[in-house]
């Protein structure tokens, strides 16, 4: 059964979000901590990495068992039904993971300049205190704007018909959770509040039973 389904939708940032880039070579008076761009148009992105990472990290908070685990736990040692669907490289113990997420580039520059505003980030100005010497150390963050917007396209790879279903609900619930959690750095300063809206769900190769394809679908409708 060889089917690829894709996930669209949009992404929206609801509180400053910062996922970081290279600030190696800064100029003096640069923003100490930039935010991640997609070379070509020098707009904020989100990497798909930062993405999958983050939704796998909650689903592993969640599923579990920590009374089992290793003392020296990796991914590797996720639950089955995580392994599965995000896969594994343990030795002897390869999956290939089941979902693809694309990278998210910004879509609505135009909506944004339409609301007056020239930049879809901002820098928020932070100032850590020494609680010895009372000396603040004051530091430049870059942050996506609220309202920005990004394209989200995962794609979904079929193995097993009557496994479809349930790897769905867990990606499904991957986006519910992070919805209650953020993304980015900083999330506990607030940054990085986010929610998916538009979810649609369609086979781009192969073929799937039309039942099943209304199943799949239905499962994004909550989300």
């Amino acid at each position: 059964m060889f089917v690829k389904l894709e996930i669209t939708g949009t992404l929206e940032v609801l509180t400053g979000m910062h996922i970081g880039g290279s600030s190696a070579f800064a100029a003096i008076g640069a923003v100490d901590s930039p935010v991640v761009r997609d070379t070509f148009s020098d707009q904020p992105m989100i990497p798909g990495s930062s993405l999958k990472g983050k939704m796998r990290a909650l689903l592993a908070q969640k599923y579990n068992d920590r009374k089992h685990l290793p003392d020296s736990y990796s991914c590797e040692d996720d639950a089955p039904r995580i392994l599965r669907l995000f896969g594994s490289a343990k030795k002897n113990q390869i999956q290939r993971s089941r979902v693809l997420f694309r990278d998210m580039m910004l879509s609505n520059m135009k909506e944004l300049r339409e609301y007056g505003l020239n930049s879809a980030t901002e820098v928020k100005f932070e100032n850590t205190i020494s609680r010895m010497t009372a000396i603040a150390n004051p530091r430049q963050i870059e942050r996506a704007i609220r309202g920005a917007k990004f394209d989200l396209s995962i794609i979904y790879n079929v193995q097993e018909a009557d496994e479809v279903i349930p790897d769905l609900q867990l990606l499904a619930e991957g986006m519910q959770l992070l919805g209650f959690d953020y993304l980015g750095g900083h999330g506990s300063r607030g940054y990085g509040k986010v929610k998916f809206s538009d979810l649609q769900l369609r086979p781009v190769v192969g073929e799937i039973d039309h039942d099943l394809l209304t199943q799949c679908q239905q499962v994004f409708e909550g989300v």
